[in-house]
């Protein structure tokens, strides 16, 4: 197995998405699931793991962000994808944008509540700035899962 099939070859999930799609989509399925395990480290008062815990995820997940990415552009991105679906292009497009557009505003917000954790701890906002950003992480998944689906099952 070359370095192409791993990127681009048959994925697990029995659809027509190549290899990396698969390995993105299962693990932004389950960052609701870690993220959330990371804030119950908060919850039961284990702020130190908690912080590690949020700087893994989210350094884990820019890397993910980037082999996903570089796996797109070389394929020749979303229109590539769209070719064997059965989707309006239109359609697709507009939840893509919408996955997008609510991605990179979690990203942001994500990155502005690790950056100044201390900063918002002072001002009891960084729980209110969690929750937006959990909020985001799981609305990412929903609509990156939903861009899945319409790219390579229906």
């Amino acid at each position: 197995m070359n370095s192409s099939d791993f990127m681009f070859g048959a994925g697990f999930f029995g659809t027509r998405a190549p290899i990396f799609m698969d390995v993105v989509t299962l693990i932004v399925a389950l960052l609701p699931l870690l993220v959330a395990s990371a804030i119950y480290l908060a919850i039961t008062k284990r702020y130190k793991a908690h912080a590690y815990a949020q700087i893994a995820i989210f350094a884990f997940s820019v890397i993910v962000l980037g082999y996903f990415e570089t796996g797109v552009r070389m394929v020749g991105g979303f229109s590539f994808f769209m070719q064997e679906s059965g989707v309006s292009h239109n359609y697709a497009l507009i939840v893509l944008v919408s996955h997008i557009a609510i991605s990179v505003i979690t990203l942001t917000v994500w990155s502005v509540n690790i950056f100044m954790a201390k900063k918002q701890l002072q001002l009891n906002k960084h729980k209110k700035a969690g929750l937006m950003t959990f909020t985001g992480v799981v609305m990412t998944s929903l609509t990156g899962i939903w861009v899945y689906f319409l790219m390579f099952v229906y």
